[in-house]
């Protein structure tokens, strides 16, 4: 029998914050993850489980990653910082709480 999930990241692989641009509106989304490159695919579609607000804008390109955080948590409140900031100006976020 052949083995058809997608990978999925270990848990020795660093936790990264993504930030994902939308290619037919000016829209960023924000997130965490082991495998960012998978979670584009989520988002985009390709994959099931992306997250609901990414639907609408579809398609989604990777901007950016930052990390490697230590921790989950660590990742979370990286994540938490550079939501207060507003679209593209995202982008020159430095990566630090």
């Amino acid at each position: 029998m052949t083995d058809t999930a997608p990978e999925r990241a270990t848990d020795a692989e660093p936790w990264l914050v993504y930030l994902l641009v939308s290619e037919v509106r000016e829209r960023t989304y924000v997130g965490i993850a082991r495998d960012p490159e998978r979670r584009l695919a989520q988002h985009n579609g390709l994959l099931p489980g992306g997250a609901r607000s990414t639907r609408g804008s579809r398609p989604w390109r990777l901007a950016c990653t930052w990390g490697h955080y230590a921790d989950r948590a660590a990742a979370q409140r990286a994540e938490a910082a550079l939501k207060r900031r507003r679209g593209l100006e995202r982008l020159d976020w430095d990566g630090g709480p």
